[in-house]
């Protein structure tokens, strides 16, 4: 069981004391204005600090490779050591790992069984379980529920990892992913229900690579891609560190163990499992698969040079053409798919890639700050892969066209100080258990308006398809909200928020332009997406199919509990602390 923070007088000086400390740590030429470590604010001192720690003393871990068409996939109770001055902390691992998983590798002609068994013991967060939280009980401190979920994949619902569809240690269930449409960087991580956040943080995630003839991932690919030791997954987390330097989910002093807090941000940088590792990289091209697996925090990304590099991917796949830039933004869930060329560095140079997005109002008002690094590339004397970027990556996405339906749909953060916990995150301000679902017709293309009512981004998922980014707008938040005033949660309130925009329409982002699953609702804003829901013929099985709900007793896919059948997929914030209470609903494809 993690040990919580000791809040002690002398434990509150030294985090203070911290700022002054690597603040003058000196490291490298291209990093002589290295911003502060960690970010606690000494004004508004509630952050809970970790452990100072010093930057860039490991080496980075790539996780191993697994492939083939059958893949055993076990969770695991283990201990995993994140930096040489931390003491083994309790963590959680997929495959045999102590900490996330393998980097999973399939064609996209392969259909993959995933043997997933639950062999988890105590929680490592056993002590933050919150059973004020729907779906969640004491229970889940020893006998954790989980359910996996493919990221981004083309999945039956019943393989989807649908929070309610729960395996508890000595259970499993045998995944079956259908073979994929184009190649692309997906990711699997634990669903569970109210246990998302604990369960990912604790280590339950890892990369899901699709390969086609095209991009295959060895040294002859057609595209000229950065291949083998020159392709590197990278699964960025801010983290937080208690005083005897075991990982922790609580944030600030005023949130008491045990109770959900709607925002953990972390104040350490951790790449792979790694506190602020080192890359060793040769004078050449290198191919960076990124993926944000933080609980809360958004990242902009950038080298502390401000060297340009090209994005060549999203979440759905390649994009028709790179995309320069010298910057990335990405919130939890969000993948992008990169080059990145030190072929232009001298021998010797070290050059960081930090962060620089704002801390949202409401959290910085608790006191925290960005955290502003997460590792740093050493370029060697070596000549690595000297290939070119290429003119022409993917399939050019056609525009779906006029939607036959257009969805308003909200995000809001709701004040109820006589319910418990007293904040709710909510989606057309409905609780999850609402039988007030979105039911898109199979074959036809909508467009969802994400109307953003509140002071800080959320990402929204959805599962099973991908959409196109339209772009985005400003509104007046307060005077929709004063036009059509918010009901009593549980009554939908989704209105246009069409007359009260302030802006034109922005259009998405360089590196938003392709296939998209994950997408950043901006504070006050609407965001417009469009999608196309397939059919079933189209897909090789029912999305609409129903399926039996938890406690599978083995791998057959038969309940073992006789409870009501479970029945199509969810969308989401994916901000674990949000997904967890209470912004997530269901949805169904019907004919």
């Amino acid at each position: 069981m993690d040990k919580p923070h000791k809040i002690r007088r002398r434990s509150f000086v030294q985090g203070l004391g911290l700022v002054a400390g690597l603040g003058a740590l000196s490291v490298g030429s291209a990093a002589a204005d290295l911003p502060t470590l960690p970010n606690i604010d000494p004004l508004r001192p509630l952050q809970l600090p970790s452990p100072r720690l010093e930057p860039f003393r490991q080496t980075l871990a790539v996780p191993p490779i697994v492939t083939g068409s059958g893949i055993d996939l076990g969770a695991a109770s283990s201990m995993h050591r994140f930096h040489p001055d931390l003491p083994y902390s309790p963590s959680l691992g997929y495959g045999g790992m102590d900490y996330l998983g393998p980097t999973i590798e399939a064609h996209i002609d392969q259909a993959v069984q995933v043997r997933y068994t639950n062999n988890i013991g105590a929680h490592p967060f056993a002590a933050d379980v919150d059973p004020g939280l729907h779906g969640v009980s004491d229970l889940d401190r020893t006998q954790v529920p989980t359910s996996l979920h493919l990221h981004g994949g083309v999945t039956a619902p019943q393989y989807d990892g649908h929070p309610e569809l729960i395996q508890r240690p000595g259970e499993g269930l045998t995944h079956e992913y259908t073979p994929g449409r184009v190649a692309g960087n997906h990711w699997y991580h634990d669903h569970a229900m109210g246990m998302t956040r604990l369960n990912v943080s604790a280590g339950l995630a890892g990369m899901y690579l699709l390969r086609d003839d095209a991009d295959s991932g060895t040294s002859s690919n057609s595209l000229g891609l950065p291949s083998g030791e020159f392709e590197i997954p990278m699964i960025l987390q801010d983290k937080i560190f208690t005083s005897d330097g075991h990982q922790s989910v609580r944030s600030i002093w005023t949130t008491p163990q045990g109770q959900w807090d709607p925002a953990t941000p972390g104040d350490v940088g951790v790449v792979n499992g790694v506190v602020w590792p080192k890359i060793e990289v040769a004078r050449g091209m290198y191919r960076l698969r990124l993926l944000n697996a933080a609980s809360y925090s958004t990242f902009s990304l950038y080298f502390a040079n401000r060297m340009r590099f090209w994005v060549i991917g999203t979440e759905g796949g390649l994009l028709a053409s790179p995309a320069p830039t010298d910057r990335i933004r990405l919130s939890p869930g969000e993948r992008a798919d990169i080059l990145v060329d030190f072929s232009l560095l001298e021998a010797g140079t070290a050059i960081e890639l930090r962060n620089d997005e704002p801390v949202p109002l409401a959290v910085a008002q608790r006191g925290t700050v960005l955290m502003p690094v997460f590792c740093r590339f050493v370029v060697g004397n070596s000549t690595g892969f000297n290939g070119s970027v290429p003119q022409q990556m993917g399939l050019v996405e056609a525009p779906l066209g006029k939607p036959d339906v257009v969805r308003d749909l909200t995000i809001m953060q709701i004040s109820r100080p006589a319910d418990y916990p007293s904040m709710i995150m909510s989606l057309n301000n409905l609780r999850y258990t609402s039988d007030d679902l979105e039911m898109p017709r199979q074959g036809t293309t909508e467009q969802w308006n994400l109307i953003n009512v509140t002071t800080e981004p959320h990402p929204i998922h959805l599962h099973l398809v991908t959409f196109q980014v339209l772009g985005r707008q400003s509104i007046d938040a307060s005077a929709l909200m004063a036009k059509y005033p918010v009901p009593d949660i549980g009554a939908r309130w989704t209105p246009s928020a069409d007359a009260f925009v302030t802006s034109p329409m922005r259009p998405p982002e360089v590196w938003e332009t392709g296939a998209k699953d994950t997408v950043i609702v901006d504070a006050n804003s609407i965001t417009r997406v469009t999608m196309r829901f397939p059919t079933a013929d189209e897909l090789g099985f029912d999305p609409d199919a129903t399926f039996p709900r938890g406690g599978m007793t083995d791998h057959s896919g038969h309940a073992g509990t006789g409870m009501d059948d479970l029945q199509g997929y969810v969308w989401h914030c994916h901000m674990l602390d949000h997904e967890d209470h209470d912004m997530m609903l269901r949805y169904r494809l019907v004919t």
